[in-house]
């Protein structure tokens, strides 16, 4: 390589040679069409622009960021995100980028490992009818969050609910005087969106602050049915409960409740969960 006297030197612009859009496509793996779109949305600027033809060039040391982009587009990372992590001023920034898109995908992983375990039970292992209990229950003061939530947010708006609705009772020093429980209402179900209520029994009033407020849930006469397991097989049980009530023609309007005798709180272990799963029915004299 020649090396310019400083003196006379050419401008770096000069130096250096220009790619066209569709060399440098090929190049990088990454099509015309979606070079446009990072430029438009500004991950990944052309270093030169024809300002007659309006036509894109790139250089060589784009190549790089070119394969940056495409690798984690290949693994899913937002294009906010891989702007944020190109124009990271130091490894640092970059880092917290990088790791928090892998915790991400270790969540989807564990969530996608769930799903397909749930399906070999469904398949494998055809579902036993539930047992079915009747019961009454009566109101409950409680430590309550009230929020619309989308069903596909619902699980981690479940985990910090309840982590907040237990650090409000810990921080008065008041001990739960029931099991945890929530409220979903048939909107959820229907619209995939729908304020659901979670709550934790409360054995005195206690001063609440940000979301969590004092309520009182209240009374309801119940169709209930035991679930052991994960989540992700809730489905299951639901649908046993709601085959009992609809054969019986019991079934009145009201959210579907949910009671966790063991959840996440208790234990990692998904398959030692049990929920009671609630539908609400008309008082026929029989509930225990």
């Amino acid at each position: 390589m020649l090396d310019w006297p400083a003196a006379d030197r050419p401008t770096i612009g000069f130096m250096r040679t220009r790619i066209p859009i569709g060399d440098f496509a090929k190049m990088t793996h990454l099509s015309v069409k979606a070079l446009r779109h990072y430029h438009d949305v500004g991950v990944l600027n052309p270093a030169e622009i024809d300002a007659s033809s309006g036509y894109r060039f790139y250089e060589a040391d784009q190549i790089v960021a070119a394969q940056v982009i495409r690798r984690f587009r290949d693994l899913g990372m937002p294009l906010d995100e891989i702007r944020a992590l190109l124009t990271a001023p130091d490894v640092a920034g970059r880092s917290e980028v990088i790791i928090a898109h892998l915790e991400r995908m270790e969540s989807q992983l564990s969530q996608t490992q769930a799903a397909v375990a749930s399906l070999r039970s469904l398949l494998e292992r055809p579902r036993q009818p539930a047992d079915v209990e009747r019961r009454s229950v009566g109101p409950a003061l409680s430590v309550a969050i009230a929020e619309r939530v989308t069903e596909s947010s619902l699980a981690d708006w479940w985990s910090g609910a309840f982590s907040e609705l237990y650090a409000t009772l810990a921080a008065a020093s008041v001990q739960p005087d029931g099991r945890p429980g929530a409220l979903y209402p048939a909107e959820l179900f229907e619209a995939e969106v729908g304020e659901v209520v979670a709550f934790v029994p409360a054995a005195a009033r206690v001063s609440c602050t940000g979301r969590v407020a004092m309520r009182e849930i209240p009374p309801a006469e119940l169709a209930v049915a035991v679930h052991r397991g994960p989540f992700a097989e809730l489905d299951q049980t639901y649908a046993e409960l709601g085959k009992y009530v609809t054969a019986q023609a019991i079934g009145v309007d009201g959210p579907i409740r949910e009671y966790y005798v063991v959840s996440y709180f208790e234990t990692p272990d998904e398959s030692r969960h049990v929920t009671e799963v609630c539908w609400p029915v008309f008082h026929t004299g029989e509930a225990g």
